[in-house]
C-alpha cells in the first residue's frame, strides 16, 4: 500500500514493506487528529514517502526520514520511546510539531545524526540528544520551546533558533544541562546557534588576554553563540551552577562582581560584555545588546573604585527641589572622558552621551535614544538601567573602567 490515511481512535500497529520488523514508507501516510500510530520496529520514510502526523505517533526504535515528513495542524505529538538507543537519522528535515523524548536505557540514548526541527514543544522527559558526535541538527522554530529539561534530558551539541522570539537554549555537555538565553529579536529571519561546552576555554583562547577591568574569567565552561541570519542582535543570558561547572571564586558576590565576557577576534583578548546577575534563577544578562559573537563565558570584574565615583540612582526630576534632580554621578568631573548610556527594561536605548555632567549635559528623565516615547516628553517612572564607563589613569597606560547598575525615575 503507498497511500494510507489513518483516522481512528485505536492504537494501531502497522508495517507497510515490513522486512525485519522495519516499517517503510514509500508513498502517502497521513495520521489524522485523535489518531494513536506506532510501527513495530524502525520508522523509514523514504525518499518517495509523505509523512504528516496530525496525531500521536509512537517511534519506539530508529527513525530515518529521507522523504516529507510534517504537519498540517497544530494538533500532532511525535513520541520517541524506546528501551535501547534509538538513531534519529535522514537526508531531509523532519518537522515535528509536538515532540515527547523519552528512553533510559543509557544515559545519552538518542543518536541524531539527521535534521529534526521543532515546532511546537519537545518534552525532553528523559534521554539526552546526542549530535554533537553525530552531525545532526536540531532547530527551534517560530515559538517552538521545550519543557522538562535537566541533566538527564538536553541537547548535547548545537541548537539552531529560527524567528524573532525570546528563547532559552536546552544545552549541555558531559550530562549536565547548562541553558544559555538569548532576548527576542525584532527580525522575523533572524537565526541563532548556540552550544555548551564543559572545557576550559583558556586552552584556545586565552585567559592572560583581556580588558584591564576583567579580573578572572572561567576555567571550566564556556558558550558558543553564532548569528547566522538576521538584522537584529540579542540580549544574552548564560547561566551557572556552582555544585558542578561554575568556579565558586567566579561568582562571588554575582550581583555586583559576575559580567558576561566575549572573545574577540579582532582586539584578541577577551572584552567585557556587562551583566546583571539574578542569583534566584543564577543567571547573567547583558544589560545591552551584544557587540559581538562567538565565544562567551562569566567572569569576575575588578572592585570598582568606591573611593570617589558614587551613583545617585533615584530620580525626582518633577519634584524641582534640589535633591535628586537629574541622575547625579558624584566625582564624574575628575573623568572627562567618560560615556553614560541609559536603557530601558527593554534594552532599548533611552539616552547617551559623552563627558557626562558637564555644561549642564546630564540626564533628567527625557529620552534621546531610538524610543517610541516623544523625546519632549519625560519617560514613565520605572527602572532603568545605566553603563557608566570612565578612562584612568595606569602606570602603563590609561583603561577605561566599566560600571552598571539601575536607577529609578519617578515621573510623577
Amino acid at each position: 500500500m503507498k497511500n494510507i490515511y489513518l483516522h481512528s481512535s485505536a492504537l494501531l500497529f502497522l508495517a507497510f514493506q515490513s522486512l525485519s520488523a522495519q516499517t517503510s514508507n514509500t508513498g502517502m501516510l497521513y495520521i489524522s487528529e485523535d489518531t494513536k500510530f506506532s510501527t513495530i520496529g524502525a520508522l523509514d520514510n523514504q525518499g518517495t514517502g509523505k509523512f504528516y502526523n496530525d496525531g500521536e505517533a509512537f517511534i519506539y526504535s530508529d527513525f530515518n526520514n529521507d522523504g516529507i515528513l510534517d504537519f498540517y495542524n497544530e494538533t500532532g505529538i511525535t513520541r520517541f520511546i524506546g528501551s535501547a538507543n534509538q538513531i534519529l537519522s535522514g537526508t531531509n528535515t523532519s518537522f515535528l510539531h509536538n515532540a515527547y523524548f523519552n528512553n533510559a536505557s543509557t544515559i545519552v540514548p538518542f543518536k541524531v545524526s539527521g535534521l529534526v526541527d521543532f515546532n511546537g514543544v519537545a518534552d525532553f522527559y528523559d534521554g539526552i540528544l546526542d549530535n554533537r558526535n553525530f552531525g545532526g541538527k536540531i532547530s527551534f522554530s517560530g515559538n517552538a520551546n521545550h519543557i522538562n529539561t535537566s541533566d538527564l534530558s538536553h541537547v548535547n551539541g548545537s541548537v539552531i533558533k529560527f524567528g524573532n522570539t525570546d528563547f532559552i537554549y536546552p544545552i549541555g555537555d558531559k550530562n549536565l544541562y547548562r541553558f544559555a538565553g538569548i532576548s527576542a529579536p525584532a527580525d522575523i529571519l533572524s537565526t541563532f546557534t548556540g552550544q555548551y561546552y564543559f572545557d576550559n576555554s583558556d586552552v584556545l583562547y586565552s585567559h592572560s588576554k583581556k580588558q584591564p577591568e576583567i579580573e578572572l574569567i572561567n576555567n571550566m565552561e564556556y558558550w558558543t553563540l553564532t548569528k547566522e541570519d538576521g538584522k537584529n542582535d540579542i540580549l544574552l543570558t548564560l547561566s551557572w551552577d556552582e555544585i558542578t561547572t561554575t568556579p565558586l571564586n567566579i561568582i562571588a558576590s554575582p550581583e555586583t562582581d559576575i559580567h558576561i565576557v566575549r572573545w574577540d577576534e579582532n582586539s584578541d583578548r577577551w572584552v567585557d560584555e556587562g551583566g546583571v546577575a539574578d542569583v534566584s534563577s543564577k543567571t547573567v544578562t547583558t544589560a545591552v545588546e551584544v557587540k559581538g559573537y562567538g565565544v562567551f563565558t562569566l567572569a569576575r570584574m575588578k572592585a570598582l573604585d568606591t573611593s570617589c565615583i558614587k551613583i545617585f540612582n533615584v530620580l525626582t526630576p518633577k519634584k524641582q527641589d534640589g535633591i535628586n534632580d537629574y541622575f547625579f554621578i558624584e566625582c564624574i568631573n575628575n573623568y572627562p572622558n567618560n560615556t553614560v548610556e541609559i536603557f530601558n527594561r527593554w534594552g532599548v536605548k533611552v539616552f547617551g552621551t559623552k563627558n557626562y555632567d558637564s555644561n549642564g549635559n546630564v540626564f533628567k528623565g527625557f529620552s534621546d535614544g531610538r524610543t517610541t516615547i516623544d523625546g519632549s516628553e519625560m519617560l514613565p517612572s520605572g527602572t532603568y538601567f545605566y553603563i557608566l564607563s570612565y578612562e584612568k589613569d595606569d602606570v602603563a597606560k590609561p583603561y577605561t573602567k566599566k560600571q552598571s547598575g539601575y536607577l529609578y525615575l519617578q515621573a510623577e
